[in-house]
Parts: C-alpha cells; sequence; structure tokens
C-alpha cells in the first residue's frame, strides 16, 4: 500500500524515527553520541521544535517532538544531517549516504497516547536487551523525566506538568506510570503507525484531524468504494 505524504502539524505532538542505511550503526562511541545530541539542541532551538523525549540507539534515533509550524520540523532534521553525516564520514573514513531516507513521522493524539509514546520511545533499550531499567541507557531522556538527570534538551510537554504540582511528584508519577511494560498490542500499533506515517489517535481524533488538514489522513480501504442503492419507489 502506498505511503501518504508526511503529515506535520504545527503545536502538535509528532513520534519521529530515523534509521541507519541497511540498519547499519550509525553511533559507534560516546563522541557520536554526544555530537548528536548537541546538533539536536542546536536545531531543536534554532527550529523552534520542542524535544519530549528521545532515544538513540546504535542504528536508529526516535523524538518525541512538537514543531510550532510546518517547516521546522524538516528543516530541524535536515540540518542535523548536514552537519552529523559529514562528521560520522570524516571520522570513520567511509562516504555517501548515513541514513536510511528521509525520517518518518507519526502525528500523536496527545491526550490518548503522548504519555504512552514517550514510554515506547524510553524503554526502547530494555525492549531490546540492552539493559534491564531504563535509567541505566544513557543515551535517552528517561533519566531526565524520573528526576536522575536534567537534560536541558528537554522541554516537558503539559501532560508531564499535569502529573503533579512540585518536580518530585511529577517524577515520582512517571516512574510508577512507566514501570508497566507495554502489550505486544501497544507496540504493535505505535509502530505500525510510525512507519505507515498514520495518525495514532481515536476515530475522532482523525476525523477531526482529516476535517483540519483538509486531506487523507489514513489510507483508503481496499476496493470499490461501497454504493448505497436508492430506495424503492
Amino acid at each position: 500500500m502506498a505511503r501518504l505524504p508526511r503529515l506535520i502539524v504545527p503545536n502538535q505532538p509528532h513520534h519521529v524515527i530515523q534509521t541507519g542505511a541497511n540498519n547499519q550503526d550509525v553511533f559507534l562511541d560516546a563522541q557520536d553520541y554526544q555530537t548528536f545530541l548537541g546538533w539536536l539542541r542546536s536545531a531543536a532551538k534554532t527550529y523552534k521544535v520542542a524535544i519530549h523525549a528521545y532515544v538513540l540507539m546504535s542504528n536508529h534515533l526516535h523524538l518525541l517532538v512538537t514543531p510550532s509550524d510546518d517547516a521546522g520540523l524538516g528543516q530541524m532534521m535536515q540540518w542535523i544531517g548536514r552537519y552529523y553525516v559529514p562528521y560520522f564520514n570524516q571520522k570513520y573514513a567511509r562516504s555517501g549516504t548515513l541514513w536510511n531516507g528521509r525520517y518518518k513521522t507519526s502525528l500523536i493524539d496527545a491526550d490518548e497516547y503522548f504519555m504512552l509514546c514517550s514510554r515506547y520511545i524510553e524503554f526502547n533499550p530494555v525492549r531490546n536487551g540492552m539493559v534491564s531499567r531504563a535509567e541505566d541507557y544513557p543515551w535517552s531522556s528517561y533519566s531526565h523525566h524520573a528526576g536522575i538527570r536534567p537534560d536541558g534538551l528537554i522541554t516537558d510537554h503539559a501532560k508531564v506538568w499535569a502529573l503533579g504540582n512540585t518536580p518530585f511528584q511529577r517524577e515520582a508519577a512517571y516512574i510508577a506510570m512507566a514501570e508497566p511494560a507495554l502489550s505486544n498490542d501497544q507496540i504493535t500499533l505505535i509502530g505500525k503507525a510510525l512507519l505507515k506515517g498514520w495518525p495514532l489517535g481515536s476515530q475522532q481524533f482523525q476525523t477531526a484531524l482529516q476535517t483540519k488538514v483538509k486531506r487523507q489522513v489514513l489510507p483508503a480501504k481496499r476496493g470499490r468504494p461501497f454504493k448505497i442503492k436508492p430506495p424503492a419507489t
């Protein structure tokens, strides 16, 4: 089924994934991770994209972001690529592309799926068996949300602020909320929406979104449209 054109809506959260070409590693040592995060912070500030959650895996990365306009997210990703790819190629004596095409994104219904996506992103290293606890992985935003290590890259979303009146309350609530593992159905739902470029939300959210952006936001059903027969006269 053909992939829909990328959907970017200002002031709405988006789940973003960027993968290495042929699933090759794009981060090989601590300097690579730190360098990428530094440029991500600069680009996010320049193009007014709020970063709410992230994880950098060895061969791909996830971001949960809110762009302030319809161009900033693409500009941010392009800007990072223009800096990080030459850095990586020069350091490791290679040439050519580093990423597997363009980044992919799924627009998120914040009310129902923001916290779920944040957990999906930050617990990726746990699901992949790299660490037993999310706080043991240094290249994600979990430690920030859990109150272990402040991260200046992160702009906390309203859904996080709503967890409590004080930082301690919010951090404790986030830890408790994030502790249960995601179900296979939840993982499949988020992953499928992201890879297909579909919005993740309720039917009501999707209908309202389609009306707002005046374009199709989900794939059309296969086959010919069903025709309603006129009543007999």
